[in-house]
């Protein structure tokens, strides 16, 4: 395995670029930690696929470098890199037999027999093709030939990383949990650093150590599930994380006090350097609704089974509001913030509190 460092990376599919707008990636600057399991999240043309294919060697960036432990391997083949990359759809020999495809990349590099048939069964287990393992692929289903797929990349541990770009698309839903599942069991074990690429948040949270959020080309946020959640860096990341995501409304400062049109809402601090477009963000997690506090209108009720999601109106603006199943929904609905789940951001971007005053 390897510490994979991106060293300002940027990227531009067209001829000489110049302004920001014309970089597909924007510059990109971090590291992947050795042993590490990461998602790179975000929707799509957000970049992140030209990113895991620059960490791979299919596209050469137009400025800055990649290094493995150190070493640049910029313009090096993904073979070079010793890489082991698993894309969206199927990648294999459908004149082979299930058992031929995964034994394939050991084969070539002159594993000893004994060892790749341990190798390739204990794959084939994971991926649950034991009775499919003498079959030829080309007579397989999508998802049966993505298990495949997604067992090359998984069959050698000599490889310095494991590349996944949106390998689950065209999986069941039941089989998606089950080999999330086990490549999390299989990072435990072996310490495989694993880069992860998908738009859905549920892989990328059940999945990742470190989920690195992506948006208009650019790293917005690199953390925990728990951090993305509690503490948004970007308003985008406030939106993407959490069903629903983040309610987000402009806002006026003053001192620790907030102001959404004419209600004021008491801050836990006063917010450092928060000058530009203001505004507050609050997750429905930490919206009480209840008989106290600034007045709503309700517009709709959504049941989801473990609570309700209540979609109101605060002075104009969407507010939604998560209640449990059994909880009270009054006649004359009024909301209060729990002033531990506010966040305040001054164009787009999380500012910290000082003191209260």
């Amino acid at each position: 395995m390897a510490r994979i460092d991106i060293d300002h990376i940027r990227h531009a599919y067209g001829p000489n670029p110049k302004a920001s707008k014309d970089y597909a990636l924007k510059e990109v600057h971090h590291t992947f930690e050795d042993g590490g399991a990461y998602a790179l999240l975000g929707p799509s043309g957000c970049g992140k696929t030209t990113l895991l294919n620059i960490m791979s060697g299919l596209v050469e960036p137009s400025e800055g470098r990649i290094l493995f432990d150190g070493r640049d391997v910029t313009r090096l083949s993904t073979q070079e890199r010793n890489i082991a990359q698993v894309f969206q759809f199927p990648v294999i020999y459908d004149t082979m037999t299930v058992y031929d495809n995964l034994a394939f990349p050991l084969r070539n590099r002159g594993v000893p027999e004994v060892e790749v048939d341990r190798k390739v069964r204990e794959i084939i287990a994971m991926i649950d093709l034991e009775t499919w393992s003498k079959r030829k692929a080309r007579g397989l289903t999508a998802d049966q030939k993505q298990k495949i797929s997604l067992g090359r990349g998984l069959v050698r541990s000599d490889v310095n990383a494991i590349l996944f770009d949106e390998p689950l698309t065209v999986i069941d839903p039941h089989m998606k949990w089950q080999l999330r599942s086990q490549l999390k069991q299989l990072h435990r074990r072996f310490g495989y650093t694993m880069i992860y690429v998908t738009h859905d948040q549920t892989e990328a949270l059940s999945f990742a150590d470190k989920v690195v959020v992506m948006f208009d080309g650019e790293i917005v946020q690199i953390g925990t599930p728990a951090e993305l959640f509690e503490r948004p860096r970007h308003t985008f990341v406030g939106y993407f994380i959490g069903s629903p995501g983040m309610n987000v409304m402009p806002a006026a400062i003053d001192g620790t006090i907030a102001r959404v049109g004419s209600q004021t809402i008491a801050l836990p601090g006063m917010p450092v350097a928060a000058t530009g477009s203001i505004e507050l963000g609050i997750r429905p997690e930490f919206v009480r609704l209840g008989r106290e506090g600034m007045p709503v209108t309700i517009d709709k009720i959504e049941d989801v089974g473990r609570h309700r999601i209540v979609r109101t109106r605060l002075e104009g603006r969407d507010l939604a509001a998560i209640v449990p199943e059994d909880g009270d929904i009054p006649a004359d609905p009024r909301v209060a913030f729990d002033p531990a789940g506010i966040n305040i951001y001054a164009d787009s971007w999380r500012v910290d509190y000082g003191s209260a005053a």
